[in-house]
């Protein structure tokens, strides 16, 4: 099966598609409206080979009748043995679609397709598919009011992987994804909203009101309500808001008590456990009722509280006097204390919930319980303060205030009377504690394949990804610009919805004919299916334009004035002249404050921008107007090379 580590897996596999085959690349892309197959219909939907037979289907959603351009599509695969008829699952295919093989390329459309692919599976900015279904993109929150995107698998001569900005109306402090990666949640504490964004097309859309001060965000199990802390100074004001994710709006505000509050929730959604930090007490909210029908009392300073589905049970952790509390999720009365050190903090349970893992900051400890009986286990030497913890299926993840270091715990070797094995390897070169800043937001997260993590680090900007197994990271992402604070994977995937079918749902950017490349590794099948998307008659039919950088030289000396001149084109080609709005933002690399230039007009199409490069090192142009919109300003852009003064 495909493996979703992709820098690995995909690497090796273009390699072996690329060697057997020898197809020109120029022949593959053409004119899409000679797309079908000469099959018939039914035929051009159903594959069998080697076993197993392929269907695909792309089905309108929204009532349509037809596939149309702006609407959204169910895509799905469904994966057969070819005798019995017995579901495949867990075999993860990919999938592209792009606009259909024409003339000399489609006459021999299989070898044509595994060509195809295999450009797809370099993950080259210069062959990239009109829709990937196998994507997945790394959402970094950023210190301002701001978020960036990075696609993992592109890199434009290793310079930028940055997809897009996303601008915020405030500073974010916490996050959370919907169940599918559809939508993110952010609490917004400066203007007491929470911001949503849209990852289908990484838009900030709405922002929602969400009470005073709304720090930590957490969605309940069955998304309907999503959870706000509120970190209000009056305790009036401070407890927790729900939120309809259905009608966008707040249905109820829950006075739970003072200080910063944790959520958790039951397994079936019906309960909701809020902490009181400054109250010392643990909220029950009933869900399905919106009431308040407990307040227990859990110790002096509660500050972080976990549900185990293994135990059905809540944990809370107190800072104050080390101990966790046991509370029966059922009948929310204390089973059991369990007595640690002074200074517990954050707290995770492992996937399967058998482990929780309490960060001692004081001590710069790890404490493990074992759900199954409620015991205290291990009391493990992790990274300097310990301040976040994160799960994939085999490790569990540390990140420490006062170290780069990050480390990483076997959780197959824990239990009652085990020894554990306890790795680590250096994220950055600089402890998170000297950014200064932090967010409550988490600095490190698992990628999808569940055996790898990204890991921030807010001093070097720069986000670390680390496959388990290797002594180091294997790659790093800039974020030019901006100041990176935490981290989340909004993954885009076919995702395996009954036993044997993969879908994803997409929105059809494009009216035409369009190839649907399929592949499955083992055994290797690629097939190229065909679907047509109809015209939308409310569609605007304009291009965005784009920017041709005029700069003879990609340097400059240093202390030298520079002026940086483009030409502003349609589509087409013609030239975009009164473009009133235009801006040129500038920074140096790897990070620093962004500068601005106004923007002359030369006539014609033609701009120039007086920049100030007083320091030598990579400069980053990015053109922009509010009026050209986001996905102008994130394509035109260009790199300039300043050298030391007396450099030659």
């Amino acid at each position: 099966m495909i493996k979703k580590n992709r820098p690995l897996y995909l690497g090796m596999l273009t390699g072996v598609l690329l060697m057997g085959l020898g197809v020109a690349y120029e022949s593959l892309w053409c004119d899409p409206r000679d797309a079908l197959t000469q099959a018939q219909p039914e035929a051009a939907h159903r594959l069998s080979r080697d076993g197993i037979t392929v269907e695909f289907e792309a089905r309108p959603l929204a009532g349509n009748q037809e596939l149309v351009e702006g609407g959204y599509a169910n895509v799905l695969f469904r994966v057969t043995e070819q005798n019995s008829g017995q579901p495949l699952s867990g075999v993860s295919p990919g999938a592209w679609i792009d606009p259909a093989l024409t003339g000399d390329a489609a006459k021999d459309r299989d070898k044509s397709c595994k060509a195809r692919v295999a450009l797809f599976l370099k993950s080259s900015i210069g062959a990239r598919p009109l829709l990937d279904l196998n994507s997945y993109f790394l959402l970094v929150l950023n210190k301002d009011a701001s978020l960036t995107v990075i696609d993992p698998s592109v890199s434009v001569g290793g310079v930028t992987s940055t997809l897009a900005r996303i601008e915020l109306s405030a500073p974010a402090m916490d996050w959370v994804a919907s169940r599918d990666d559809k939508q993110v949640y952010l609490s917004l504490p400066e203007v007491g909203k929470v911001a949503l964004v849209d990852t289908a097309t990484f838009q900030h859309v709405a922002d929602l009101p969400a009470g005073r001060q709304p720090v930590r965000v957490a969605l309940q199990p069955d998304q309907r309500l999503l959870w706000v802390g509120n970190n209000a100074s009056d305790d009036a004001h401070s407890g927790v808001t729900a939120i309809d994710t259905q009608s966008r709006t707040p249905v109820k505000f829950f006075a739970t008590g003072g200080g910063h509050h944790e959520i958790a929730f039951s397994e079936d959604s019906r309960y909701v456990f809020v902490s009181n930090r400054d109250s010392g007490t643990l909220s029950v909210i009933d869900s399905a009722e919106l009431k308040q029908v407990q307040s227990l009392k859990v110790g002096p300073h509660p500050l972080s509280v976990a549900y185990s589905a293994l135990s059905q049970a809540v944990y809370v952790a107190d800072g104050r006097d080390g101990s966790i509390s046991v509370i029966d999720a059922r009948s929310h009365t204390l089973r059991k204390r369990i007595q640690a050190q002074q200074g517990l903090g954050p707290m995770r349970f492992s996937q399967d919930g058998r482990f929780g893992i309490v960060l001692n900051t004081l001590e710069n400890r790890a404490v493990v319980i074992d759900a199954s009986n409620d015991s205290l286990v291990h009391s493990l030497a992790v990274s300097a303060e310990p301040y976040q913890v994160t799960f994939t299926q085999a490790y569990a993840y540390i990140r420490g205030l006062a170290s780069p270091k990050v480390t990483m715990i076997n959780l197959s070797t824990l239990g009652q009377g085990r020894q554990p094995i306890i790795q680590g390897f250096d994220a950055g070169p600089a402890a998170p504690r000297q950014a200064g800043d932090l967010p409550l937001a988490q600095g490190l997260t698992s990628a999808r394949d569940e055996n790898s993590v990204f890991v921030v680090n807010p001093v070097d900007n720069t986000t670390y990804f680390y496959a388990e197994g290797m002594n180091a990271p294997m790659s790093g992402y800039a974020n030019r610009g901006h100041s990176a604070r935490a981290a989340l994977v909004i993954d885009r995937s076919l995702r395996e919805v009954t036993p044997g079918v993969y879908s994803s749902t997409v929105k059809l950017p494009a009216a035409g004919n369009f190839d649907v490349a399929f592949l499955l590794n083992e055994p290797q099948i690629i097939h190229c299916f065909s679907t047509q998307v109809a015209e939308s008659p409310n569609a605007p039919r304009h291009q965005v334009p784009r920017v041709e950088f005029l700069n003879d030289k990609p340097t400059v000396q240093q202390g030298n004035p520079f002026v940086a001149r483009f030409r502003l084109v349609e589509g087409s080609g013609a030239p975009r002249p009164g473009v009133r709005d235009l801006s040129l933002r500038y920074f140096l690399a790897p990070s620093s404050r962004a500068m601005t230039s106004e923007v002359k007009e030369l006539g014609e199409g033609f701009y120039e921008a007086p920049l100030q490069l007083a320091e030598a090192g990579a400069w980053y142009l990015h053109v922009q107007a509010p009026s050209l919109g986001t996905a102008f300003a994130e394509k035109n852009y260009t790199s300039l090379r300043v050298l030391p003064a007396k450099a030659q």
